[in-house]
């Protein structure tokens, strides 16, 4: 069953590895503006405000995830292919629109397949999930270096086989019994979802996408302004990634040595250095390095504590809509703004003031945090 959940995280992850530093120079090439940029690469963070909610919804009623997963792998496929009729701008929209809305409702129920599986073998969830990682880092360093020699408006045809091997995997995790959840205590949801450390750690992860809407949407083109090539831009998104795996591995020793409000907190003023250094510093390529190996702490860290608290507060009741309010509320409303804001900054002064205005917005992510998060249960 290991390799049988971690296939599909490799896909996934390849997937975005394929997309998310290239997709902004293949719009670039298209001939969008740097809004117009903004706007489609907001839709992939856009549909998972929704998206989740429904199919974990969805899942949690049914208790057929697997097949929602494999639904939801098909039918993003299909609509995708929408970008080979070349369609303008409004209609590069709504394939974007409509091939995300099924897509992401690939991971958030996969993820509670994935730690349903492990049942009391919890720890082995980083494990697992890192070869998410590895896919990513593969799909950037190959798609990067097929773009040194081809032109990018072939990036489309390169995506094609990842979303095979997506549609494939979703086929080999095993049909679960079709187990549908025990009816929830009434109001049980409203109250967890405004208790206050709740609120505080939604607000925190909200802020931190925000501050990630520049890096997913013109980290590339602002490295290419700076004068690097394809392949090196793949390589440093690679870099990110590969922080994050190491974190994966030794993740279980933090959270032993420190208290999740400690790590939150350290992890989010790391990040915050990290936007100010690419801002400033980018054609210092040491800097560059070292703020790419920071990415161990603005998306490791946080995401692993953040399954905790998922776990912790939401419960076998609401596991589903949990990690679906976490998807959208977060990566969905946070990265869609952050993604769209970055546009008007890019637009109205420059890419190096986008990745300011996301340091700004970890600032206020820093104050919130310092005076609401408290540990979830079961948590010291």
């Amino acid at each position: 069953m290991y390799w049988r959940l971690s296939n599909l995280y490799f896909w996934f992850f390849a997937l975005l590895g394929g997309l998310l530093p290239y997709w902004s120079l293949y719009l670039q090439d298209q001939g969008f503006s740097y809004l117009q940029i903004a706007t489609l690469m907001a839709t992939i963070q856009l549909t998972k405000i929704i998206a989740p909610s429904v199919w974990g919804w969805l899942g949690d009623r049914s208790g057929q995830r697997v097949r929602l997963v494999r639904f939801g792998a098909l039918t993003g496929s299909l609509f995708f292919a929408g970008v080979f009729l070349e369609p303008g701008f409004y209609g590069l929209l709504l394939v974007m629109l409509a091939f995300t809305f099924f897509w992401n409702a690939v991971l958030p129920l996969y993820e509670v397949i994935t730690l349903r599986t492990l049942g009391a073998q919890k720890e082995k969830y980083g494990r697992v999930r890192l070869w998410g990682s590895v896919g990513f880092i593969g799909a950037v360093a190959g798609v990067g270096g097929i773009l040194e020699l081809v032109p990018v408006q072939f990036l489309p045809w390169l995506l094609l086989p990842v979303f095979a091997g997506i549609a494939v995997s979703s086929f080999l995790v095993p049909s679960e019994r079709g187990e549908v959840r025990e009816r929830a205590p009434s109001g049980s949801l409203r109250r967890i979802i405004t208790n206050p450390t709740v609120v505080t750690f939604f607000l925190m992860n909200f802020l931190l996408q925000v501050s990630h809407g520049p890096y997913y949407t013109f980290f590339s083109i602002h490295l290419e302004q700076h004068g690097y090539g394809k392949l090196p831009i793949g390589l440093l998104w690679s870099l990110g990634v590969l922080a994050e795996i190491a974190l994966f591995l030794v993740m279980h020793r933090f959270t032993r040595r420190f208290s999740v409000r400690q790590i939150a907190l350290g992890a989010l003023g790391l990040s915050m250095i990290r936007w100010v250094l690419i801002a400033e510093l980018t054609d210092e390529i040491v800097v560059l390095v070292f703020a790419q190996l920071l990415h161990a702490a603005s998306y490791g860290a946080l995401h692993a504590i953040s399954v905790q608290y998922i776990q912790g507060f939401f419960g076998k009741h609401h596991h589903g809509q949990g990690q679906a309010l976490y998807s959208g509320l977060t990566f969905g409303a946070g990265g869609a703004l952050g993604a769209w804001m970055s546009g008007f900054l890019v637009e109205g002064f420059n890419t190096s003031a986008a990745f300011l205005g996301g340091a700004a917005a970890l600032g206020l992510a820093i104050v919130i945090t310092w005076r609401g998060l408290k540990p979830p249960p079961g948590d010291h």
